[in-house]
């Protein structure tokens, strides 16, 4: 059973240009149901039926999730939100998100849909399995004013300031994601046009405008920043980790990326939780909020369906909602 789900996501990395996290996200889901298999006594997926699976879903539904640091290998495997360790006992009675249980159907799905089209399997038993319905999660974005304490430059001058700070006004002037900034390459860059090359979800590439700011502080960062970070074993990366006493020169990693974007908020004075993709939410809100077409973000986001995008009318209604309250005499 395991070596068919190590097809699939071979599939997915090389045939379909998943992302590493999403085969990362889909090995954990399917998993979790080959440990529920086996303890059921199914070795084969030719003897997996469709009340297995509903089987398996209903357990999921009803099973607790133990407390951070507490958790089964299986627990460690979900990838849904954790509770604070603040929340005390409501920890101990705390049930799967149905976000949760949606990526495990699709899960399933999207590996019987892959065996039944590559002839592994006679039948596709998931294909009955229903996606429950996905609440909207309105995208936190920041302010102006957060924006402006976050991207006022640092005084010190060092190499991994000037990496931060061109990491930062990047972030925010083109809406890139985590792992686009980690892989963007230097032969991606067209500062002099202003514009940069991006390869997005799927492999997909689509050119991202740059904004003058952002642009000073990428070269700024290249050539007098880079220079004191790179080895000769150093790929071509645009960001690199280090500092100008103690090279690395190396990619950076998702943790790592988040780490110094963490510790840049936490100098800059600003108290709410902040996470990199915050600046994405932020830079397609700020958009829209000043009067741009929606298909235009969709765009540049690189969204592959216009519904991922129209969450944001519903963050730019919230607003509108908010300042009527606010002025109108009558509101």
């Amino acid at each position: 059973m395991q070596t068919l789900v190590e097809d699939f996501l071979q599939y997915l990395r090389h045939e379909r240009g998943q992302a590493d996290n999403t085969a990362k996200t889909y090995a954990a889901l399917l998993g979790k149901f080959l440990a529920w298999a086996e303890r059921q006594g199914l070795a084969d997926w030719h003897d997996v039926e469709l009340k297995h699976l509903m089987a398996f879903l209903t357990q999921e539904r009803t099973r607790t999730l133990l407390p951070v640091g507490r958790g089964s290998h299986a627990a460690a495997a979900d990838p849904s939100p954790r509770p604070s360790p603040l929340e005390g006992a409501r920890e101990k009675t705390r049930l799967l998100s149905s976000e949760s249980i949606y990526l495990e159907i699709a899960a399933l799905r999207a590996f019987y849909k892959f065996a039944e089209n590559e002839k592994l399997l006679p039948t596709n038993v998931a294909e009955n399995l229903s996606l429950p319905r996905r609440w909207k999660r309105l995208p936190k974005a920041l302010s102006s004013s957060e924006i402006d304490k976050l991207l006022t430059p640092e005084e010190l001058a060092a190499p991994e300031k000037l990496c931060d700070q061109a990491i930062l006004e990047l972030a925010y002037a083109s809406g890139l994601r985590l792992s686009e900034l980690r892989n963007l390459r230097l032969e991606q860059l067209h500062l002099d046009a202003g514009f940069i090359n991006v390869i997005g979800k799927g492999n997909k590439e689509r050119v991202v405008p740059v904004g003058r700011t952002a642009v000073s502080a990428l070269n700024r960062f290249i050539e007098t920043g880079r220079p004191k970070l790179i080895t000769p074993q150093s790929p071509a990366n645009v960001f690199l980790t280090g500092t100008a006493k103690r090279k690395r020169g190396t990619a950076f990693a998702s943790v790592t990326l988040w780490k110094r974007i963490k510790d840049r908020v936490k100098r800059a004075g600003i108290e709410r939780n902040i996470t990199p993709h915050m600046l994405r939410h932020s830079f397609a809100t700020h958009l829209l909020e000043h009067g741009a077409d929606l298909r235009v973000i969709q765009e540049l986001l690189g969204h592959a369906n216009i519904g991922t995008t129209e969450i944001y009318t519903h963050v730019t209604g919230s607003r509108l909602r908010e300042i009527h309250r606010k002025f109108h005499p009558r509101a």
